[in-house]
């Protein structure tokens, strides 16, 4: 579907739900690449994974600083989970990927910022499921897969808490499309550092 689509079909659900449906296609070739890598099949593969996740939470970090978004989301700084990332890796002994330009910087427009905050805080969700794979290495919230255990309120609930913001917005019609275009953007994002990391 294409982003110009959003505004226009399922006008019946929320918005949410819409851009989950505008963005499915992205979404699971991405998911069955990064499956491809076998991120479990090792704390070495799995680190490649943590690399991936590092590089992408890089590219949005200014965004929890961004104000429009502040002022819309709930604890929009304690969604940020750089710093657990970095943690996770020094656990692994790895050391942090080069330092790059962000893709998504503290100027981008709400809508396309909404976009990018999307796939980082849908993550959340596939995390939960991750968190218990992880625990067959022996990582878990203490020790190299903090930044996969669910948050202290519980991961459904911190993902109702966005999707209701999200869903609240009110956004004309173009920066519908900048909602599905932000969230296509952060897919590509994540597939590039997956390209990276497991070339």
């Amino acid at each position: 579907m294409a982003a110009h689509d959003l505004a226009s079909d399922f006008t019946d659900l929320p918005r949410s739900q819409r851009l989950k449906a505008a963005t499915r296609a992205t979404h699971d070739r991405l998911d069955r690449r990064i499956m491809a890598g076998d991120i479990f099949a090792d704390r070495e593969r799995f680190a490649r994974f943590v690399r991936v996740q590092y590089r992408f939470h890089r590219d949005i970090d200014a965004l929890y600083a961004h104000p429009a978004l502040d002022a819309l989301l709930p604890d929009l700084a304690g969604r940020r989970r750089l710093d657990q990332i970095a943690s996770d890796l020094r656990d692994l002994g790895q050391a942090l990927p080069t330092p790059a330009r962000p893709q998504a910087e503290a100027g981008l427009p709400l809508a396309q910022a909404l976009g990018w905050l999307y796939v980082a805080e849908g993550s959340n969700l596939g995390g939960s499921v991750l968190y218990k794979l992880a625990a067959k290495l022996g990582l878990d919230r203490e020790f190299g897969a903090r930044h996969l255990a669910a948050h202290p309120d519980g991961v459904a609930r911190h993902w109702r808490e966005f999707t209701a913001a999200l869903d609240s917005a009110a956004l004309d019609a173009a920066q519908e499309r900048d909602v599905v275009a932000g969230a296509e953007a952060a897919f590509r994002s994540v597939r590039g550092h997956v390209e990276a990391e497991f070339a």
